[in-house]
């Protein structure tokens, strides 16, 4: 789908370099996109947290494409879909006949991302015995293919992901807290797509051209109970559950109506499981979030409204709206190392 093209809904995706493949205008997804934007030419770590299906992949690439690294390979990795006996070779690469069946020399994905950017996706499936190899190479940028003893030196930035809670991992030892650290430098959290429903139409849209013009068919409508049916439902599989549903739908249609798919899902897709208060409650999370990194600060240029895309005072009215307050005292505003950073109270705005 061209940047520029108008959908179903006569939404018009916002030209914005380097987010091509992203859908979506919410204050919560457009919050992290600023956060991309400002770790991207960095060369930092990267890691990218969130539920399954809301993303993650996209927003690896989208920091590749507008950083310094945008002309050098990217390579991805997913550490959950490679057996373990076969991880590390896939990480480091072999020599031949280091092993049985290792019958030629291999290339691994460090290597191959040399000068570019390696993500790793499901990082926290990366078994224990292999963790401290992998705390030495994005420490010292150096590796050993299995089978030899030579040294390799690279220079790769890493972006690493995945969907399980890693500090509670690390509490159950069962994830190396020197390796947590180390990724966890720049940690930014995907919200799953309840926490941001007005991107649903946009996102149905998006959808629904590609897979109408990838299947032949023309779509011409989208009927408001289908669309009401979608932004009421809790997507536990995110935009992934989204974007499959879609695809299902225009395979169904017959008239150029898109039919709601999940009329003829399990009754469990069927009970829309979300409220207006899970909404509401979503809303005022993220603006609270907001508002703490920001040292709640509300207007100017690096105020909480300008983070979340909003108007100064649609953000006031939203807040009196969400009963959201700012406390007496000042509470920690915490920093990239962990430590709290002085906290500003004074609006930039003068109020």
């Amino acid at each position: 789908m061209e940047d520029d093209s108008e959908s179903v809904f006569g939404w018009k995706r916002p030209a914005r370099q380097g987010f091509e493949e992203i859908v979506g205008d919410s204050p919560a997804l457009q919050s992290v996109l600023m956060e991309v934007e400002r770790v991207a030419p960095t060369g930092s770590t990267v890691l990218i947290l969130g539920e399954t299906g809301t993303g993650k992949e996209l927003v690896a690439r989208a920091v590749h494409r507008i950083s310094e690294r945008r002309q050098r390979p990217f390579v991805r990795l997913n550490c959950a879909a490679i057996p373990f006996d076969l991880l590390e070779s896939e990480l480091f690469g072999h020599e031949r006949g280091a092993f049985t069946g290792a019958i030629a020399r291999k290339i691994g994905r460090f290597e191959m991302a040399d000068t570019g950017t390696l993500f790793l996706d499901e990082i926290g499936d990366i078994p224990l015995a292999l963790q401290p190899k992998l705390l030495r190479v994005l420490q010292e940028q150096e590796f050993e293919r299995l089978g030899s003893g030579r040294t390799h030196r690279i220079d790769v930035r890493l972006i690493a992901a995945t969907h399980r809670n890693l500090a509670e991992m690390v509490q159950r030892q069962e994830f190396r807290s020197d390796l947590y650290y180390r990724l966890n430098v720049f940690p930014l959290t995907l919200p799953p797509l309840r926490g941001r429903r007005e991107d649903i139409p946009p996102l149905v849209s998006h959808f629904v051209e590609v897979f109408a013009r990838k299947i032949g068919k023309e779509i011409h409508r989208v009927p408001h109970d289908t669309l009401s049916a979608f932004t009421s439902y809790s997507w536990p599989g995110n935009v992934r559950e989204l974007q499959n549903l879609i695809e299902r739908a225009v395979i169904l249609s017959s008239d150029g109506i898109l039919p709601n798919p999940l009329a003829a899902a399990p009754a469990a897709y069927r009970e829309p499981i979300a409220t207006r208060a899970t909404f509401s409650e979503s809303q005022r999370s993220v603006i609270l979030h907001t508002l703490r990194r920001t040292g709640w600060v509300i207007g100017g240029p690096d105020g909480a409204a300008a983070v979340l895309g909003l108007k100064r005072t649609t953000l006031i009215a939203k807040m009196k709206k969400l009963e959201i307050s700012r406390p007496a005292q000042a509470e920690p505003v915490t920093g990239m190392d962990g430590k709290p950073e002085p906290a500003q109270w004074r609006d930039a705005a003068g109020e």
